[in-house]
């Protein structure tokens, strides 16, 4: 009776394992990755496109906090101002909920409406006056529709590479740091020119981004059939190894973004001159050209988890070093080396999440769901360490606060590699 029991128990498991598979085949197509081609190098640059509008342009927000401190918003304090770009930063991952998942069921149509939406939102941002109105413009408007475009686009150009993704999502999300030195650099230059003002500055902006976004919407198409089912995947969550790597990442992105947000401030408060500190964040975003493109490529080589655990505990260190940088030689050599090596957290974030799905086509609902998560840090990081430099009269205390999240982030997704059961030394 015991082995008549055994065996229908092993029948009922097998049978069980199998109705699995056949699901799997029907949910995930067997076709291989293409890994290249004119039509997956096309959904590259248009996805490239998307990445320089949105995070491109969300790196400049610097120069925004500089300005607003000193002209709209003089009366606000830093912390205040440094809201409506964590609100940005926030929803830009956040938005991925919305726009990840709607990918997935409904392809890269998601995508248009969330572009006419944030160039409304740049032009609107060019008209603000007061506190709410920027915040609602250029925080709220801007950042969700930055996060409804952005996911897509990661998940469109993970369709089209596996073995090669590192390398493909890492030349996507270099047009973050392109426009991360573009920006600044125009924006800085046309703030100083008297005869542009303030509002037809944003719209320059809006105009450039405008014809950018036209290519994106002409070539990011996904190359799956749509998803059925439910729009979102909870039990996503109950995988320890993807709630574990949110965690790093969670902790990661709470304070990766501080010196993009206050290094031309403190330049300025070490004796920088003002034109000089104009081009910090350039710099910094110059070398994260480098550091979003060179990891990934090294990635596909010996890990993508291997190599965002190396530059996150490299980012964590250098944020800990920034105490001790004073003179402009240094402060310049910081921001190269921190542009460098924070660009991998970026830009190895989607591809580990991508490896975390079981499937291609649940791809765009991961990434999704997990910015989501990792969207709070980015609402609450900046102003934390805004905050703490308001309150102390120094960069120090939001330096070490930023540099150990960065480090206990960079712990945690070597757990997750762990958790995975592939050994300290896979190439994972």
């Amino acid at each position: 009776m015991q082995t008549d029991t055994h065996s229908l128990n092993n029948t009922t498991f097998e049978e069980g394992n199998l109705g699995r598979k056949k699901e799997a085949k029907a949910d995930q197509p067997q076709v291989a990755f293409p890994e290249g081609g004119l039509r997956a190098w096309s959904v590259v640059a248009g996805a490239f496109c998307i990445s320089f509008c949105t995070f491109g342009y969300l790196n400049a927000y610097g120069v925004f906090q500089n300005y607003y401190s000193t002209h709209q918003l003089m009366d606000k304090s830093a912390s205040t101002i440094a809201w409506i770009g964590s609100v940005q930063t926030c929803l830009l991952l956040g938005g991925g909920i919305v726009g990840g998942p709607l990918f997935d069921k409904y392809g890269a149509k998601v995508i248009w409406p969330a572009a006419i939406a944030f160039i409304l939102s740049v032009m609107m941002t060019s008209l603000c006056k007061e506190y709410y109105q920027f915040m609602l413009a250029q925080g709220i408007l801007g950042g969700l529709t930055d996060g409804i475009m952005f996911s897509p686009a990661m998940a469109a150009v993970s369709h089209y590479f596996q073995a090669k993704r590192g390398a493909a999502l890492g030349i996507t999300v270099t047009g973050s740091s392109l426009g991360g030195v573009i920006f600044p650099i125009a924006l800085s230059k046309m703030f100083e020119n008297e005869s542009l003002s303030f509002g037809w500055t944003v719209r320059i902006i809006g105009f450039i981004m405008l014809a950018m976004l036209s290519l994106s919407l002409a070539t990011v198409r996904p190359r799956l059939p749509p998803r059925s089912g439910k729009v979102l995947i909870p039990s996503a969550f109950k995988q320890v190894a993807y709630s574990l790597f949110l965690a790093g990442m969670f902790l990661m992105i709470w304070g990766v973004f501080t010196p993009f947000f206050y290094l031309t401030e403190y330049a300025i408060a070490q004796g920088m001159s003002v034109n000089l500190s104009s081009y910090i964040l350039s710099i910094l975003n110059a070398a994260s050209v480098f550091g979003r493109l060179l990891p990934g490529v090294m990635a596909d080589k010996v890990g993508r988890f291997n190599t965002i655990c190396c530059f996150g505990s490299s980012t964590g260190i250098l944020l800990l070093c920034w105490i001790a940088v004073k003179s402009n030689a240094a402060i310049i050599v910081f921001a190269a080396l921190y542009g460098f090596f924070s660009g991998a957290i970026v830009s190895l974030m989607s591809p580990c999440i991508a490896h975390l799905s079981p499937t291609p086509s649940h791809i765009g609902t991961y990434l999704g769901m997990g910015m989501a998560v990792i969207s709070l840090a980015g609402l609450t990081g900046t102003p934390i360490t805004g905050a703490l430099i308001d309150h102390y009269k120094s960069y120090t205390q939001a330096a070490i606060f930023s540099g150990v999240s960065t480090l206990v982030g960079a712990a945690l997704v070597l757990a997750t590699k762990l958790m995975m059961e592939k050994g300290l030394f896979a190439r994972i």
